[in-house]
Formats: structure tokens, C-alpha cells, sequence
């Protein structure tokens, strides 16, 4: 079977890195974001089937990439099936939308708005109740898109901004917020996990840890190696998720590694709610400076430089 080769120039003279998969060039100058990782899903996904056919067993490879194996199956079936085209991402769009409205309310939707242009998405919905009283009226959300879809509304500056009010402690070491989140691509193509954390005050990275295996004993590994490296906080908020805690495992609640450590540590663990996760705020995008500004910029002020010398001084 053919393999994927991958010519790399130099970048710092020519700006310019190509890509060829049998026979097919990118350039990474006209290539978006987007692009580019569909592109080595495509490359990691082939790299899976290339190996099973040389004989490599489904669940080794299905474990070393960080899959199941029936999804390494599935992806065996449509290389056979499409080629290297078959390996891209599918859309996910439903087959049929029974709940869609029909082409015919959607045109007397649009009707009544160019005859009336002060009728907005509620009135309308009240004169197709007029209308026909024993067809179900559409909702004022679905009215409304279809304006938007045919350009019916006009785009008006908000009169009223909205004042976002940043909630956050009133000094470093407070809160941690750790989280753990995946998209990190080992060279074999393994999906590793990475276990970030944040202080609630100063947005300063106080974690930051790829985790091969993101187990529980990996998980408090990490975390207190950053408590050895910048100090212990008073509270840690996590999600619910098992490396984290284990009230909500059954038939009788647990006490995992991480919640026995926080309690050996004096540390109060909180967990985020099961219907809102708060800890969402946890992202790579914290683990650039761009954290601070767009702190600064939900806060509506400039971030001060003392919140963060504020996390040194504290301890």
C-alpha cells in the first residue's frame, strides 16, 4: 500500500510548507486553520488503516491512536470504500428534518413582512394563528430566522449594551480552576489529554500538563507538581468527571485519589453543577498572555499588573 510522504521546505526562507498525499500538494500559504487540521485527521486516520493492513492487530492500533475499534473499522470500510476521500470528516446533517417548516409558510412568512414592514417575528406568528386556527403556528425563534435567511431584517446597532459583570475572587490563590481537555496529537497520532488549570484572580496559568493516560493518578500528578512549584490554594473547582470525583458513582459514592489529596492538603474541592459547567473557561486559549486582555476585556477595564504579582506575594 502506497504511504503518505510529506516534503518539508525551508519555512524560515521560504514560507512555504507542502504537504503531498499521493500526488496531492497543499500550501500552507493558502490553507486556513480549518483546512489544515482536516487535513491531518486525513493523515492521522490513513496512518491507522496503513497499519492495520500491514497486520498490526485492530486494538493495538485502535489503543495507540486513542480510538475504538469499531471506529477503526469504520474508517477500514470507507478507505476501502471512497479512497483517501472517504477518510474526511461527514457531515452531520440529518437526512430529513421533519420539523422543518414548509416552503410554503416560509413564503407567507416572507410576504407578510414585505407587505408589512413594522410586523416583527411575534406579530407574525400571531396572523398565521389567524390564519389557519387548527395548524400549529410556528415558534417566534423559527419566524425569525427565516427572516434573517431571506434578508428580511435589518442589522441595527444594540442601543443597549450589555454590561457583563466578571465574577472572580478577591485575591490569587483563592480558586484554581482546573479542567481537562483533548486535541493533543502525539507524533504516533495517540489523542492525549491536557490538564489545565487557572487562578480565579489573576488568570495566571498555574497547570498546564499533557497526560498520555488521563487517569486519575496522572491527573494529582500533575497537580501537585504545580502545587510544589507556585503554592497551595485555599479551594479547586473541577468538573464532575471521574479523575475528579467520585460522589456520583454507584451504587454507593467513592473517595478518589484527587479528593483524598485536596483533603491531605487542607484544600476545599468544589465541583461545577450537572446541568451548567462553569469550568468551561478552562480552554488552551489561557495558556497564552491573551488570557490577561480578554480578561480585560470582560471585565471592561484594564487588567491590573498587580493582580498578577499579587499570586507571588501571597506566598
Amino acid at each position: 500500500m502506497t504511504s503518505c510522504r510529506r516534503d518539508i521546505v525551508d519555512v524560515s526562507r521560504l514560507s512555504v510548507v507542502a504537504v503531498r498525499v499521493w500526488g496531492v500538494s497543499f500550501s500552507a500559504e493558502t490553507e486556513s486553520d480549518a483546512e489544515i487540521a482536516a487535513r491531518v485527521r486525513v493523515e492521522v486516520r490513513f496512518r491507522a488503516v496503513t497499519e492495520v493492513a500491514d497486520g498490526a492487530p485492530v486494538i493495538e492500533v485502535a489503543n495507540r491512536y486513542g480510538v475504538s475499534r469499531q471506529t477503526v473499522t469504520a474508517w477500514r470500510k470507507r478507505y476501502a470504500a471512497s479512497g483517501l476521500g472517504g477518510l474526511s470528516d461527514r457531515s452531520r446533517r440529518p437526512r430529513t428534518s421533519p420539523n422543518q417548516i414548509s416552503p410554503q409558510v416560509e413564503a407567507t412568512i416572507c410576504e407578510m413582512r414585505r407587505t408589512h414592514r413594522r410586523w416583527g417575528a411575534r406579530r407574525i406568528v400571531y396572523e398565521l394563528g389567524r390564519l389557519d386556527p387548527y395548524a400549529p403556528a410556528p415558534a417566534r425563534a423559527t419566524v425569525h430566522r427565516v427572516l434573517v435567511r431571506n434578508g428580511l431584517v435589518n442589522p441595527q446597532e444594540q442601543l443597549h449594551k450589555r454590561v457583563y459583570k466578571r465574577w472572580e475572587r478577591e485575591a490569587p490563590m483563592h480558586l484554581w480552576q482546573l479542567d481537562l481537555v483533548g486535541g493533543v496529537f502525539l507524533a504516533g497520532g495517540r489523542e492525549c489529554k491536557l490538564l489545565t488549570g487557572i487562578d480565579d484572580h489573576s488568570r495566571f496559568v498555574t497547570v498546564a500538563a499533557v497526560l498520555e493516560q488521563p487517569s486519575g493518578s496522572a491527573v494529582c500528578e500533575a497537580f501537585v507538581g504545580a502545587m510544589n512549584r507556585w503554592g497551595v490554594p485555599f479551594e479547586v473547582l473541577t468538573d464532575n468527571g471521574n479523575q475528579f470525583t467520585g460522589r456520583h458513582t454507584r451504587p454507593l459514592p467513592v473517595e478518589v485519589l484527587f479528593e483524598r489529596t485536596c483533603r491531605e492538603y487542607g484544600i476545599t474541592a468544589r465541583l461545577t453543577s450537572l446541568s451548567r459547567c462553569l469550568c468551561k473557561n478552562v480552554t488552551p486559549d489561557f495558556l497564552v498572555v491573551r488570557g490577561f486582555s480578554r480578561g480585560a476585556v470582560r471585565s471592561g477595564r484594564g487588567r491590573p499588573v498587580r493582580a498578577v504579582r499579587g499570586l507571588a506575594s501571597s506566598w
